[in-house]
């Protein structure tokens, strides 16, 4: 007896020597499971250590979240190239990477500390029940999801250089495809381009040749004209006569006609060299382009590297790997709420429950436990009494009771005087006109 004493002292709150129970660490391990300190500094070092280990779960999964949510979002926000090349990574992107993975570390700490703590202590057990599982399965459902997220980009980086791999012949496949893709479109518009080309070239020519043409015909014709006049052709007779004149205004004609036809077309002629400066600065504008969309290309080939390919790929490589990964995963995960189902009640548990009750009674809350029979079978149920506002209800009902009471007795009172009144002089109550 004198030694259960003595150990119960060495957790007296008010014992000097009890402050090795109050180290930081382990009230924050105690905070992150969700736990009452104050009931635990007065608990067995069993029950210290058992939400410490919870608490020190709970805490490493969250740092986990924020490790791979990390990764995961400097994935996203970090600079895209070849995979098998190293990228360095701006300020700008670790420092929004390291705001972004906080945050998801925070948020799935939180989430974890809020399920653990609401994950009751169960039946009192060492054994999982079909009922308690059905309870916690809501909290299991969400600690898969979070080993889901969690682990995802964990086995991309602990994958990293063999999805580099898969990753760059992936980039180079589909930059091959784009490149031939704008090929073929860049390859049309050229032929497009050198088939107005050749249009407009032979137009041109072909106008132009046709007038030249007809100056070389009228000018041999005026050769032979002036042949004629020395007497070297035809008859042999030298001389202009009447019809050599004839001739002579006919060629000039002929001339003339030549040079108005070919100053009407000069406008027809100017369109079209126009159109052909244009095509040619047209075909030169495509060959250029094709470099500067072969860069884009790059670029777009350097933007799969996204996290969610990296995803398809671990699983495509990976084998078995993934699913370990996320089974360890979720194991840290999930393992707390089985922990707790799985735990026997000690005396934290008890401190816990009393001080629930403690709480209750204080505030005038009583819990009534009966059986209750309904049309198919006795069941058990829990009734709430709410004392305090019973009491209120009871007098606030008391209150008007006797204000009805009151009332009734006054009409009462009041329909015996009025009675009297109309004895005495009924002629006062009643005009018969």
């Amino acid at each position: 007896m004198n030694e259960i004493k003595d150990y119960l002292k060495n957790y007296d709150m008010n014992n000097p020597n009890s402050g090795r129970f109050k180290h930081k660490i382990t009230r924050f391990l105690w905070w992150c499971a969700g736990a009452d300190k104050q009931i635990l500094e007065k608990c067995p070092l069993g029950d210290r250590v058992r939400y410490a280990g919870i608490g020190g779960i709970v805490l490493a999964t969250g740092v986990l979240a924020a490790v791979s949510g990390g990764y995961a979002f400097y994935t996203i926000f970090g600079p895209k190239g070849d995979a098998v090349v190293e990228e360095i990574a701006t300020i700008r992107d670790l420092f929004i990477s390291a705001i972004f993975a906080i945050l998801w570390g925070l948020i799935v700490f939180n989430m974890d500390r809020f399920i653990v703590s609401s994950t009751g202590k169960g039946d009192g057990k060492d054994t999982i029940s079909w009922k308690e599982l059905g309870q916690a399965l809501p909290r299991i459902i969400i600690a898969v999801i979070l080993a889901f997220a969690i682990s995802s980009p964990l086995e991309t980086r602990i994958l990293k250089s063999e999805i580099d791999a898969k990753l760059q012949t992936k980039q180079d496949e589909y930059l091959l495809e784009l490149n031939k893709n704008t090929d073929k479109i860049k390859n049309e518009e050229i032929n497009r381009a050198k088939t107005e080309i050749s249009k407009m070239e032979k137009e041109i020519l072909g106008i132009e040749e046709s007038f030249e043409k007809r100056r070389l015909e009228i000018l041999e014709q005026m050769k032979l004209l002036e042949l004629e006049a020395e007497g070297k052709t035809g008859s042999g007779k030298a001389g202009r006569g009447p019809a050599w004149r004839d001739k002579k205004e006919n060629l000039d004609k002929m001339e003339m006609e030549r040079v108005e036809q070919k100053k009407s077309k000069e406008v027809e002629i100017k369109s079209k060299k126009d159109r052909l400066k244009s095509s040619i600065a047209e075909l030169d504008r495509i060959y250029k382009s094709i470099d500067v969309a072969k860069s884009n290309n790059k670029l777009k080939a350097n933007n799969l590297d996204g996290l969610l390919e990296r995803i398809h790929i671990s699983h495509e490589i990976g084998g078995i790997v993934p699913w370990i990964i996320f089974l360890v995963l979720l194991s840290i995960e999930a393992g707390p709420i089985f922990f707790k189902m799985m735990m026997q009640k000690g005396v934290y548990e008890y401190l816990v429950e009393n001080n629930k009750k403690r709480f209750l009674s204080l505030n005038g809350i009583v819990v009534e436990e009966k059986l209750v029979e309904d049309k198919h079978d006795v069941k058990h149920a829990e009734i709430t009494h709410f004392m305090e506002a019973e009491k209120e209800i009871n007098a606030k009902k008391e209150q008007l009771d006797k204000e009805s009471d009151l009332t009734s007795h006054t009409l009462d009172k009041w329909h015996k005087s009025k009675k009297g009144e109309i004895d005495e002089n009924p002629e006062q109550f009643f005009n018969e006109h």
